[in-house]
């Protein structure tokens, strides 16, 4: 099943046969949860799972597994999971070259349906791709090949993509190479709101889907909370609100104060009458709250 570019972020442990998604993330805590996810649903659909560290070291990625009670050294001895380095991987001829590594991929999916897995299941650490190593500008190249590899295929890939190493620049355009992003978990989940935090064209992104009153105010404001961390500024996406009272409007304003100098919250995609309201009541003076109503280009 390939992602479409319309709603095409999604839950890791939906990604099935075809999905080659990427995955760009700010912490080590939001990596782990959606790698752990990610390895441990493929273990249990009985794939072949391999991983390639870079920042992380394979020691730690298995201590993730053994955390949600996956037998790693037993999946490991059957040949099922296979825990490596990005040199030990991408980089084994010492150089990296598009076409060897997708020809290697072909050959481990035929590789693991002959062993009688369901099929493979493929994550790597990407920030190898920062480093002098020859052949690391072929990176675009070989996402591009991989879409075409995979499609059809009974395999599934996320490529990792550190946001606190990579560039929003080169977060937009290594994202523009696959065709879907992986949703990472929610600050907020319940049967009002929604709060979940991504990445839109590189740029840290809280999206909005709900309601905001009384009764969820406080779960915005803590999550806004967590983007005073978040280097540059943020995107707070409306498109997903249903409705947010007065009380939900101030919390944006107050959270924006917070930000440092420069930096700036840009809300994003609020109807043209609560866009009236923030004007009214005098939230939109401060240089860091920016926002832009539905529909029109910022």
């Amino acid at each position: 099943m390939v992602i479409t570019q319309d709603g095409r972020e999604r839950p890791v442990q939906e990604l099935g046969h075809g999905d080659h998604a990427c995955l760009a993330f700010a912490d080590d805590g939001e990596q782990r949860r959606v790698v752990t996810a990610y390895l441990s649903e493929g273990l249990a659909r009985g794939e072949r799972v391999q991983y390639f560290a870079e920042r992380q070291d394979p020691a730690t990625v298995l201590g993730w597994l053994r955390s949600v009670g996956t037998d790693v050294d037993a999946a490991a001895s059957r040949g099922q999971l296979q825990v490596a380095t990005a040199d030990d991987g991408y980089l084994a001829s010492g150089r990296f070259d598009a076409e060897t590594m997708v020809a290697t991929l072909q050959q481990e999916v035929a590789d693991s349906l002959r062993a009688g897995y369901t099929g493979l299941r493929v994550s790597g650490e990407m920030s190898w791709g920062l480093r002098d190593v020859p052949g690391a500008d072929q990176l675009a190249e070989y996402e591009a090949k991989v879409n075409e590899l995979f499609a059809g295929q009974p395999a599934t890939a996320v490529c990792q993509y550190d946001a606190r190493l990579f560039s929003p620049d080169q977060l937009r355009t290594f994202d523009r190479y696959h065709p879907g992003t992986v949703q990472a978990e929610a600050l907020h989940s319940s049967a009002l709101l929604r709060i979940v935090p991504s990445f839109t064209e590189g740029q840290r992104t809280l999206r909005v889907v709900g309601s905001v009153d009384y009764r969820t105010t406080t779960a915005l404001a803590e999550a806004l909370e967590t983007t005073l961390q978040w280097p540059g500024d943020v995107c707070v996406d409306m498109s997903g609100l249903e409705f947010i009272d007065l009380a939900g409007l101030r919390v944006l304003a107050h959270t924006a104060e917070k930000f440092t100098p420069g930096r700036r919250l840009r809300v994003v995609e609020l109807t043209p009458m609560l866009c009236q309201v923030i004007s009214v009541t005098g939230f939109d003076q401060q240089d860091a709250l920016v926002v832009t109503p539905r529909g029109a280009a910022e």
